[in-house]
C-alpha cells in the first residue's frame, strides 16, 4: 500500500512504483499531465479495468479538507480495514464538488513478469462480441479486453498490419508459461510485444483526450451498457468507438454537435447510460452533457448538501448538474 499527496503528478507516482516492481493499474488518460487527485476526483480508468477495477477498488483511504477548515481521515492503510465509514468512495468521481483531497491511500499490485497483447480480427460487431464471450467463459483471465470498430482500428493505425474491420484486443500480463497458453488458446491472433504493445495501449488509453484536445467541435461520449449490448453499441457509432468489452463501458467519438445530437436521439430508447465525458468548448455550450442522470441523482444532491451546504465547491463542475 502507499499514501501519496493528491497533487503528485501521476507519471511521478508511476515511476516510483515501477522502480519497486509495483503498479497502480488505472491507466488514466492524460497520464503525462494528470495528478493523483485529478485521476481520483474524475474516477478515470483505462483498459486494465477488466481485471483490476476502478479507483473505487484501489483507494483504501483518504485525507480530505472540508470547507470548515478540518482535515478528515477516512479509511486506512490496510486493504481489509473495516473501521468507520467508507467516506472516500463518495469523493471518487465527485469532481471536487464535496471536499478537497489532500492525500490518497492506494492498494498496489505487482508488475507482471511479462505481457503480451493478442489482436483478433473480426468481420462484424456480432463476431467481435462472440469472440469476447468465448474468452469470458474460458480459462483465460486477461487484464484488458477492448473492442474497436473499423474507424477506431484505422485511428489506431492497425490497418498498417492488415487489420481493417473490427478488432478484439486481449491484453495479458503473466509468466511466460501462461502467455504461451494464451498463444495456444488464441491461435491465429496477431501478437504484440515490447514497444509495439506499449504504443498500442497508449493510443487506446489516450483515445478520448487526443480526439478532443484542440478541436472545439468534437466530443467523446461514455456509454454504460449491458455486456450483451456490445455489438449494438459498436454498430451504432457513426465514428470511432473503443469499448471495454469485458466491462460494458464504451467510448464513442463525434466530430460535431449535430452528429452527437442525432446519435443521442437515435439511441434514446436504449437501456444505456450516456455522458459526454470529453468535449470541446462549443460542444459544452450546445449539448446537455448528462442527459439522463437517473433516479439516484437525488442521493447525490443530498450528499452535496451534507458536505457543502452553501454550494461553494466547483459549482456546476459535475456535468453542469452539481
Amino acid at each position: 500500500t502507499i499514501s501519496v499527496a493528491a497533487g503528485t503528478p501521476w507519471r511521478e507516482l508511476s515511476a516510483i512504483l515501477a522502480a519497486e516492481g509495483q503498479m497502480l493499474a488505472l491507466d488514466p488518460p492524460c497520464a503525462e499531465s494528470a495528478t493523483v487527485g485529478g485521476v481520483v476526483a474524475s474516477n478515470c480508468s483505462g483498459p486494465r479495468r477488466r481485471l483490476f477495477g476502478t479507483a473505487r477498488d484501489m483507494v483504501i483511504g483518504m485525507t480530505l479538507a472540508t470547507l470548515d477548515g478540518h482535515l478528515v481521515e477516512t479509511g486506512g492503510m490496510v486493504v481489509k480495514n473495516v473501521a468507520g465509514l467508507d467516506t472516500q468512495k463518495a469523493l471518487i468521481g465527485s469532481f471536487g464538488t464535496l471536499a478537497a483531497m489532500a492525500a490518497v491511500n492506494f492498494r498496489l499490485a505487482p508488475v507482471p513478469e511479462a505481457s503480451r497483447t493478442f489482436l483478433i480480427g473480426c468481420r462484424s460487431a456480432e463476431e467481435c462480441a462472440a469472440a469476447r464471450d468465448r474468452i469470458l467463459t474460458s480459462v483465460l483471465q486477461p487484464a484488458a479486453l477492448d473492442a474497436l470498430n473499423p474507424a477506431a482500428v484505422k485511428l489506431c493505425g492497425l490497418d498498417s498490419i492488415g487489420l481493417h474491420d473490427f478488432v478484439l484486443a486481449v491484453g495479458a500480463g503473466a509468466s511466460a508459461a501462461v502467455l504461451a497458453r494464451y498463444g495456444r488458446e488464441l491461435a491465429g491472433a496477431q501478437a504484440l510485444e515490447g514497444q509495439r504493445e506499449q504504443a498500442f495501449w497508449t493510443m487506446i488509453r489516450e483515445f478520448a483526450c487526443v480526439w478532443v484536445n484542440g478541436f472545439p467541435m468534437r466530443a467523446v461520449v461514455r456509454v454504460g451498457h449491458p455486456l450483451r449490448a456490445l455489438a449494438d453499441v459498436l454498430n451504432s457509432a457513426p465514428g470511432a468507438c473503443v469499448a471495454r468489452a469485458g466491462n460494458g463501458v464504451s467510448y464513442l467519438a463525434f466530430d460535431s454537435p449535430p452528429a452527437l445530437g442525432e446519435w443521442m436521439l437515435a439511441t434514446a430508447a436504449m437501456e444505456w447510460t450516456r455522458v459526454v465525458e470529453w468535449s470541446g468548448d462549443e460542444v459544452r455550450a450546445a449539448v446537455e452533457l448528462w442527459p439522463d442522470c437517473g433516479g439516484d441523482f437525488s442521493v447525490m444532491e443530498r450528499l452535496k448538501l451534507l458536505f457543502d451546504p452553501q454550494r461553494r465547491l466547483n459549482a456546476g463542475r459535475l456535468y453542469g448538474r452539481l
